[in-house]
């Protein structure tokens, strides 16, 4: 391999290396001084910046980021991070994801894999960011609706001690831990600010897909409608909720052993490719050198990708 080639890849993943440390390590005291002045009154908050509700966005503004114009619309970059309660930057995550694919070439250059590992190895890296991403959105997701039948129910109680639906939401807000505390004291905010309260909670509809809060959302709307006891309403969808999360649980437990069988069907093919490649890449080669090989590649992934989605069907019981 050209000794240039082999220069410029350690030099861009070194320079990779250094950013992502001095972004992991970077100081934060400045922001953390300037949080705890605005706890002890030291210093006014800025005319923009009145609730948590009205921070900026990473995508606000006149014009769009590089990131957002080439994302298709469907997956609401925007949204995405929302709804993991993610802080960082898209571009700052984009930025990781390029570090960490360019680091995986280099590595695998250097380390003198067959060269076909090289792109490979730069998409898995790239991609982790984004996994990550998904994958707190998804802890986010799973622990609000664990967290949503005790808050119905306290809500529930406060109604039963006179106060208000707006007054039983702040009670959760300052009882229950994130993440529920957080979307409902930002439902309360906001209907403080003057939004109405059925406004607020179709908001919080569209930032937390679930479907046990859009029932809470319709039977708040249909109540202040129709009129109703909306404690005895609550008390019944908390009661749902709750038995339908403990027959998930026992669904979960019968169908365990089918989703290990599904993922070590699915991974050992890709494994054991991955492993001839290595070790002995003619062997394997035939299969996008030859138009028969190349045949019996593209069948071979859209019936792994028939048995995935047949698997997951199966596993994946609807309570």
């Amino acid at each position: 391999m050209s000794p240039l080639l082999i220069a410029m890849t350690a030099f861009v993943a070194v320079t990779g290396l250094i950013g992502l440390v001095a972004f992991v390590f970077r100081d934060t005291t400045p922001q953390a001084a300037s949080r705890l002045d605005l706890l002890i009154g030291k210093k006014r908050r800025d005319g923009g910046d009145k609730s948590d509700i009205l921070r900026k966005s990473a995508f606000e503004g006149d014009k769009k980021s590089l990131m957002e114009a080439l994302t298709p619309q469907f997956l609401s970059p925007q949204k995405l991070f929302e709804q993991a309660d993610c802080h960082i930057k898209p571009g700052i995550l984009m930025g990781i994801g390029l570090l960490l694919g360019a680091a995986g070439v280099t590595a695998t250059v250097l380390a003198r894999f067959s060269i076909y590992f090289a792109p490979v190895s730069g998409l898995v890296l790239f991609s982790l960011p984004w996994l990550w991403l998904w994958n707190k959105r998804r802890m986010r997701l799973n622990k609000f609706g664990g967290q949503l039948s005790d808050a119905l129910e306290l809500v529930a109680r406060a109604l039963r001690a006179g106060h208000s639906l707006a007054a039983g939401m702040h009670v959760v807000a300052q009882e229950m831990p994130v993440p529920i505390s957080e979307e409902f004291n930002r439902v309360f905010e906001e209907q403080n600010l003057g939004i109405p309260i059925e406004d607020s909670l179709k908001s919080m509809c569209d930032r937390v897909p679930n479907l046990d809060l859009r029932f809470f959302v319709t039977s708040v709307g249909i109540q202040r409608q129709t009129g109703g006891d909306l404690a005895e309403i609550l008390d019944k969808i908390g009661y749902v909720i709750r038995e339908r999360f403990r027959i998930l649980g026992q669904v979960k437990a019968l169908t365990g052993e089918g989703r290990l069988s599904g993922v070590v069907l699915i991974s050992l093919p890709f494994a054991l490719f991955a492993f001839m490649l290595n070790m002995k890449p003619d062997y394997v080669e035939t299969l996008w050198t030859t138009d028969m090989g190349r045949i019996m590649a593209g069948v071979a992934l859209v019936l792994q990708v028939l048995g995935a989605l047949w698997i997951r069907k199966i596993v994946n019981i609807k309570v």
